[in-house]
């Protein structure tokens, strides 16, 4: 009898012990993550610390935040952002080991209302083969020698007529200025579309879509997000029609824009809805990140004199050689502009247009000795690495000549990203720069109006860089 009752309860504790050390091990499993997590706070429950990361971003030192929690933790550190437990890296090599991974490891992570604005089809969120082959197709028709020479063309004629229309004397606000020029060299490279009421239009409607990036995930009728989602429709209808007409049109396998490169894939692989949702989404630098590298540059110059007076001499220089061999200039001329090139090179430096990139473990990682749980999210956070005083003697300084005979390929210097989501209109955003520094200080000089730089949610003047301009008569 006993022996049977000791058997029935032996049986009776084999699922309770199994249970138990079940859960032991999940408790063992979790301590050994928890203790392999880079150090950190998670801050208060629910917001992390998410509320004094934004208040850091709207001072006017919005590193502070990483450079305190670097004293404490390193440079490496956990933290609870946006609502996600997040990794947040201001190490140039831990970062630049995460941009070069595939997605087998990290995908990209943004804000909600970002992907829903986006679509699951955006090339900002793809992965795999797919966004291979979208990358591919459109950096390698950006490389193209007809482009450069179209895109050389086509700025220097939009630049010289809307500056033929500035008078002596006038307050002109830089930010605008590069944003109306940008969007429309960018958007005949991408569909095609000549200025006029279409582009005007299509203009309209943008300023609608893009004022929801940032707003709340919600999107009830009247909300901000609803409103960005219909005006994108609106977008995709003229990306669609274009789309269209090209097929109709049939002209075969020359690409004038990146709607056709596409279009004459033979894979398959590339639906016109993916087509007309990535045209728009590449929209986007042309209202935001070369408006806003043109307008820092003209910042930076204004407040360094000796580095405007530079940047006239190789300007001037190359204008008249130019001019007395009866040549107008190319691709090749603007990009040998080299102390020019160099103050692009520090504008993106110190004015860190693009702050910071997420992506999203998809499994268990560990990366530069640092363990990442999946489903955690990962914050390189660039600024800090291009002000860091072991990468950049004094850093919060505009210094274009600490670039002369630099490498630009080191992992302290990641303005377009790395790894095969390098953004691959990185030439193109220099030469449109290029020109529009080069045309500005031939042409004119200017006093710039006091103006601040605003670092969240984007990089931009608060202003729009307002300057007054006079016509110089030594040309």
């Amino acid at each position: 009898m006993e022996r049977a009752l000791s058997i029935s309860l032996a049986i009776l504790l084999i699922p309770l012990t199994l249970v138990t050390l079940s859960k032991i091990s999940k408790i063992k499993r979790w301590w050994r993550t928890r203790s392999k997590l880079p150090r950190g706070s998670s801050g208060w429950p629910f917001i992390g610390e998410t509320l004094d990361f934004i208040a850091c971003a709207f001072s006017p030192c919005p590193e502070s935040f990483m450079s305190k929690r670097r004293l404490m933790h390193g440079k490496v550190f956990r933290s609870h952002l946006f609502g996600s437990p997040t990794i947040v890296s201001i190490d140039a090599e831990f970062s630049r080991a995460v941009l070069q991974s595939d997605a087998k490891a990290f995908v990209p992570w943004y804000p909600k209302s970002l992907t829903e604005l986006m679509g699951k089809s955006s090339i900002l969120l793809i992965n795999g083969s797919l966004q291979k082959k979208v990358h591919g197709l459109i950096g390698a028709f950006f490389k193209a020698h007809h482009l450069k020479a179209q895109i050389t063309s086509d700025m220097q004629s939009y630049v010289q007529q809307s500056m033929a229309k500035w008078e002596d004397g006038q307050l002109v606000h830089i930010q605008d200025e590069s944003k109306q020029i940008v969007f429309q060299i960018l958007v005949k490279v991408l569909i095609g579309l000549e200025p006029g009421e279409e582009m005007h239009l299509l203009k309209v409607q943008f300023r609608e879509f893009i004022a929801g990036l940032m707003s709340l995930p919600v999107k009830f009728p009247g909300s901000r997000l609803y409103r960005s989602l219909k005006a994108k429709k609106n977008m995709v209808k003229l990306v669609e029609k274009i789309i269209n007409e090209k097929r109709e049109r049939n002209n075969g396998k020359f690409a004038r824009d990146v709607i056709d490169v596409l279009i004459n894939d033979a894979s398959g692989q590339l639906t016109d809805d993916l087509i007309s949702d990535n045209m728009i989404d590449l929209m986007i630098p042309g209202e935001d990140s070369v408006p806003v590298l043109i307008t820092l540059a003209i910042k930076y110059l204004s407040d360094c004199p000796l580095a405007l007076q530079r940047l006239e001499e190789e300007n001037m220089q190359l204008k008249k050689k130019k001019s007395q061999l009866g040549e107008s200039l190319d691709w090749t001329d603007y990009m040998s502009l080299s102390f020019t090139q160099d103050v692009i090179t520090e504008t993106l430096r110190l004015g860190s247009i693009i702050s910071g990139i997420m992506r999203t473990a998809v499994k268990d990682t560990e990366v530069k000795g640092h363990f990442i749980p999946k489903g955690w999210c990962v914050f390189m956070y660039i600024r800090s690495v291009h002000l860091d005083e072991s990468h950049y003697d004094d850093p919060h300084q505009f210094n274009p000549w600490r670039w002369k005979n630099k490498d630009l390929s080191t992992c302290s210097f990641t303005p377009f990203g790395g790894g095969q989501r390098l953004c691959p209109g990185l030439d193109l955003a220099r030469l449109e720069a290029s020109v529009f520094l080069h045309h500005l200080v031939t042409n004119f000089t200017w006093v710039a109006e006091k103006d601040y730089v605003v670092n969240f949610p984007t990089v931009r003047m608060k202003y729009r860089m307002p300057v007054k301009i006079t016509r110089r008569r030594d040309v």
